[in-house]
């Protein structure tokens, strides 16, 4: 007999979005209370990080996943000025897709201000599948494209107080 699967609240954390955003903002964030707080704001089980795979970043990973986190890797490619490109939007995309389809997901609460992920936003909005969003960037920086999905959105520097790194 078929095991059937049992659906949970799931994060979609785009790394290098939170990163950017965060580093814009001037402070870093402490990815143990980012962990607790996900699970208890939001009821957030899983909680994905997609993240460009640079060995030299290997205890960084480490650190990741000892706060709970699970890491999807992208192979990095290097632009011609040597800085590395590992662009997760589609992986992130198909994660969400998959967790949807396969019956995992009870809610997303996607990680990002970036407004490649507006069309996911709408399917999971369609089956009643989407949490919000929350925002690395601040309102005037986060995409318009995901701000016209009229889902809800919070803004991560509000937390500044109860995440940032001490």
């Amino acid at each position: 007999m078929e095991q059937e699967s049992v659906k949970t609240n799931i994060a979609y954390i785009d790394a290098a979005n939170l990163d950017r955003a965060l580093r814009d903002l001037h402070w870093k964030l402490d990815y143990k209370k980012l962990r607790v707080w996900l699970k208890d704001k939001y009821k957030i089980e899983r909680a994905y990080i997609f993240i460009g795979l640079i060995p030299k970043y290997k205890d960084l990973y480490t650190y990741f996943q000892e706060c709970g986190f699970t890491l999807i890797f992208k192979e990095v490619v290097y632009q011609g000025s040597g800085v590395p490109k590992g662009n997760c939007d589609t992986d992130l995309i198909m994660q969400a897709i998959d967790d949807a389809y396969e019956g995992n997901l009870e809610k997303a609460l996607l990680v990002s201000s970036d407004g490649d992920y507006a069309p996911l936003v709408k399917k999971l909005q369609g089956r009643e599948q989407f949490l919000g969003i929350l925002s690395p960037a601040p309102a005037k920086k986060c995409s318009i494209l995901l701000k016209r999905t009229n889902t809800a959105i919070s803004y991560i520097n509000d937390q500044r107080s109860l995440l940032e790194l001490k």
